[in-house]
């Protein structure tokens, strides 16, 4: 017969049974779309990668790309660790660990908004809003410089190959100012309690060494990304002037992170924006496309393939993984 003293060690076990299948249904899921996207393409033809790595200097090419994706991600890490200090120490392998799994659990969600509640469950229930709006400064300075650096990219690619009228671009540099100004505006207005003036006032808590730290790591993780589809284009042969590629690429990269999308499918978003811009420089699709495609395995499937070890790891319970927490 079963006793009241044995309810707790069921519910126990019955909650061990749930997040086990939760971590099971994140990780197969994740394979099971990469796996997918990968079989599907049918622009890919991966001995095309045999011919390219067989280039004179390939070599370099393929040891800086292999740099920048290691680099790309450990700038991500160490950004994340430089945050987390204003609230508690946290140490360069916890930091590593929570944005793998984070990344991994946030694969299906939108713009990767499952990010932050990921992240959250690794510290106290009081602690929650303050991890989510370290995530959203993480992520915000990481948006302001790729917008900045992709208008300025658009700018220069329109300047030399008149995409768009001046009209049109003015007016969409003049869209641009008018939300800003718009959302300045609505700093006071209150939803819930919560208001834009509350947030600014408590980014303007932090110290601003923590600030100048974060942003000069979230600049160069820009730089290693654009410089890694740089550099892959070089290795599939494309020459074209350094600046052409950089500001196209950086156009693309705006684009790609104004619409909406889901992590899983940022490749097909940004490759189609890309195709669009290298099609105008003269560059084959497929160069494209597989330009992409790599970026995408290598700063996506990579680091969730690492991230679903940290998934498997993870321990909730009623006292949360006090290794995280203490």
């Amino acid at each position: 017969m079963l006793t009241f003293a044995e309810m707790p060690a069921l519910s126990h076990k019955a909650k061990e049974f749930l997040v086990l299948t939760a971590k099971l249904l994140i990780v197969g899921g994740a394979f099971y779309f990469i796996y997918s996207r990968i079989s599907d393409e049918g622009q890919l033809d991966w001995s095309r990668i045999t011919d390219a790595i067989s280039r004179k200097g390939a070599n370099l090419l393929v040891f800086l790309i292999l740099l920048l994706t290691f680099l790309n991600r450990f700038l991500e890490i160490f950004k994340w660790q430089n945050l987390v200090s204003w609230l508690q120490p946290l140490s360069l392998g916890k930091a590593a660990a929570q944005v793998l799994a984070a990344m991994t659990a946030a694969l299906f969600t939108p713009n990767g908004i499952g990010e932050y509640a990921a992240k959250a469950l690794y510290y106290k229930k009081e602690q929650a809003g303050d991890i989510i709006f370290l995530n959203l400064v993480c992520n915000g300075i990481q948006l302001i410089i790729a917008v900045l650096a992709g208008i300025a990219g658009l700018v220069i690619f329109n300047g030399m190959y008149h995409v768009i009228t001046t009209g049109t671009l003015l007016l969409i540099l003049g869209g641009i100012v008018t939300v800003c100004v718009l959302v300045f505006a609505s700093r006071n207005i209150t939803i819930k309690g919560y208001s834009l003036q509350r947030l600014f006032a408590k980014v303007g808590e932090m110290p601003k060494a923590i600030h100048r730290k974060n942003m000069a790591l979230a600049i160069s993780r820009y730089l290693c990304l654009i410089h890694q589809h740089y550099f892959l284009f070089l290795l599939f042969g494309v020459d074209l002037p350094y600046f052409v590629m950089i500001s196209a690429i950086a156009g693309v990269y705006f684009l790609g992170s104004s619409l909406p999308t889901f992590q899983l499918l940022d490749f097909a978003v940004r490759g189609s924006v890309a195709v669009y811009f290298f099609g105008i420089l003269g560059v084959n699709e497929w160069i494209v496309v597989f330009a992409a495609t790599l970026q995408w395995l290598l700063n996506i499937v990579l680091p969730v393939s690492i991230g679903s070890y940290f998934v498997f790891r993870f321990k909730a319970s009623l006292q949360t993984s006090q290794e995280y927490k203490e």
